[in-house]
């Protein structure tokens, strides 16, 4: 009797393990890849691998994931991380911007999320994008209100 480790996990492990069965038993890769309806090059490709890996180079290979979204208590818990500013995850200016939430959401959870769809989630908190409420501090208002009255009307009748 087989134990549990040694029957396969999926079709595909299955597949592979005939495969390494039947050139085992002598058959042609040709043979075997029509056999089981797979290129000829898949064959051989595992029959290298039990050469190099062994009799358990059927098995699937984990692949290390990251989680995929974020859970609901981490989504609860990203406007308090938000709430600190963007200067506090050592960006300049305390302004949120969606690619910026984004990096935070990947360092602080290990969830990766395109901007737009950072955007949605922004939403969903009732979050609004920010915009700057300081000025900038070279800033200076009579310059400014000069250009509009003098300059800009000026450049509007040139066009």
């Amino acid at each position: 009797m087989r134990d549990k480790d040694s029957q396969p996990k999926d079709w595909k492990e299955a597949r592979r393990r005939r495969a390494l069965e039947l050139q085992e038993r002598g058959w042609k890769q040709g043979d075997i890849a029509e056999a089981l309806g797979i290129s000829p090059a898949a064959v051989s490709q595992w029959v290298s691998q039990a050469r190099a890996q062994g009799a358990a180079a059927w098995r699937a290979k984990p692949r290390p994931r990251e989680p995929r979204k974020l859970t609901r208590e981490q989504f609860e818990a990203l406007p308090e991380l938000l709430s600190h500013g963007a200067e506090a995850y050592g960006f300049c200016g305390d302004v949120w911007t969606c690619a910026r939430v984004a990096t935070v959401i990947r360092r602080e959870f290990g969830v990766s999320y395109h901007k737009a769809h950072v955007s949605r989630l922004l939403q969903q908190l009732r979050w609004t994008p920010q915009l700057p409420i300081e000025r900038a501090a070279q800033r200076n208002e009579q310059v400014i209100q000069r250009w509009r009255t003098l300059i800009w009307p000026e450049l509007e009748k040139r066009r």
